[in-house]
């Protein structure tokens, strides 16, 4: 087949690349000049995403892999077209901002040819892809849906790192406005995707057609949501832990020792592209969906708790040092959306504390341009709070920063035996040693 990816973000270009890991030719469409540079180079964009490079290096010089900025190029007589394009979400308002996927839609539409199947890989608010793509489609490319194309919703269910191996291991949803469509999604789906047995499913991996488009997309929301309004009942649990003197950890840990039982671990932040944003598109939907929206406010004012926390545990932080340990949204990953670290900082500079942020996966550089002042190990600081789960905190001690009095621990990393002398403080505990 011939096949185009719309956007080579960090989910887009590997799965450009597994479609073309599997025999088909594709073309990859991106906006920025620089990301189509390196693609047609064969050197990853954006390091971190495991076997990326190694395929590259491999498709891209075989033929079976290019890029371009050009609709014009990529898009007539495709056979599929995939598109995975950013949706914002206002942080005000909560509203959905598809500018850039209207842009990307109407640059597809302009150059759409009888017998292409249009498949959105984008997480929608429910009824998105029947009644705002099928249209603006229809308009502009002069085409009609179910008949001259066919256009379906399958939504992107992996985490960036691991893009491969969760392509294997999840089954693919697909849901059409037709069931040619649909069908049609299933084949294209089963010929460009691998899958891993899946003993513990009720029934076989592989591409499973929901229905409709509107049931894709709801099943992407729901996964979602359900760990935000998940890990919001954590979070509440925790600071009842907290104001009580109980382990939260341990009693979660009780707790899902029976089988139906499920709870999800607290922290000091949600972040990532997905959990935080998604109930917002739900919501957009179903504006009346107390449990989601009050999970979702529970979760972003865990940030501010922390510093509360330190404040409760420190006295006063005008005039002090604290590093924030981790710019990352979570351990082992070089991303920022949406991370903790941005809240946390706010909150600090609030509370009158000069916030320093250190990251193993970050340079100075990098971090200045996310708008934060750099620390480096060893230097002077009077307080710390861990924000990201990396690997390197596990092993991090108050030797490692000199003249540190308080610690707010936000994800349950550290070692209590490498902070004898700090007063130590771990979200859901409020233990100290």
């Amino acid at each position: 087949m011939k096949i185009a990816v719309v956007a080579l973000g960090k989910i887009g270009l590997p799965l450009a690349v597994q479609f073309a890991s599997k025999g088909h030719d594709v073309v990859g469409v991106d906006v920025n000049p620089q990301v189509v540079a390196l693609v047609n180079a064969a050197t990853e964009p954006f390091p971190g995403e495991a076997h990326l490079q190694e395929k590259l290096t491999e498709l891209v010089p075989a033929g079976r892999l290019r890029a371009t900025t050009d609709y014009a190029d990529a898009i007539p007589g495709a056979d599929a077209v995939v598109l995975v394009v950013p949706l914002f979400v206002d942080d005000a308002t909560w509203q959905p901002d598809f500018g850039w996927m209207d842009d990307a839609t109407r640059s597809l539409a302009a150059h759409l040819t009888p017998g292409t199947l249009v498949s959105y890989e984008t997480t929608l608010p429910v009824g998105t892809t029947r009644t705002r793509w099928k249209p603006l489609i229809e308009e502009i490319s002069g085409l009609t849906e179910g008949e001259d194309f066919d256009l379906v919703f399958s939504p992107e269910r992996v985490l960036t790192g691991r893009v491969f191996a969760d392509l294997r291991r999840y089954p693919k949803l697909v849901g059409g406005l037709t069931e040619r469509g649909a069908q049609r999604a299933t084949e294209f789906y089963e010929a460009v995707l691998d899958f891993d047995e899946r003993p513990d499913l009720e029934r076989a991996n592989g591409v499973w057609d929901l229905g409709s488009a509107e049931a894709a997309e709801l099943a992407k929301l729901a996964e979602t949501t359900y760990r935000d309004v998940n890990i919001g009942l954590a979070n509440q649990f925790a600071r009842f832990a907290e104001r009580e003197g109980i382990d939260v950890q341990a009693v979660i840990d009780a707790s899902n020792s029976q089988p139906y039982s499920h709870i999800h671990r607290p922290g000091i932040a949600v972040g990532g592209h997905c959990i935080p944003v998604y109930p917002r598109l739900y919501l957009f939907n179903d504006p009346d969906a107390t449990v989601v929206r009050a999970a979702r406010e529970a979760n972003a004012a865990m940030p501010a708790h922390a510093v509360a926390l330190l404040e409760a545990a420190t006295g006063p932080l005008t005039g002090l040092r604290v590093v924030v340990l981790g710019a990352a949204y979570r351990g082992g990953v070089k991303e920022t959306a949406f991370s903790g670290v941005f809240p946390t900082v706010e909150a600090l500079r609030a509370a009158g504390a000069t916030p320093l942020v250190h990251d193993p996966l970050y340079s100075d550089e990098e971090l200045a341009k996310l708008g934060l002042d750099a620390y480096h190990v060893g230097e002077q600081v009077d307080a710390a709070v861990v924000q990201a789960d990396h690997a390197e905190y596990r092993t991090l001690g108050e030797a490692d920063l000199p003249g540190v009095r308080t610690l707010v621990d936000g994800r349950g990393v550290t070692d209590a035996a490498l902070w004898p002398t700090v007063t130590r403080t771990v979200i859901g505990r409020a233990s100290r040693a």
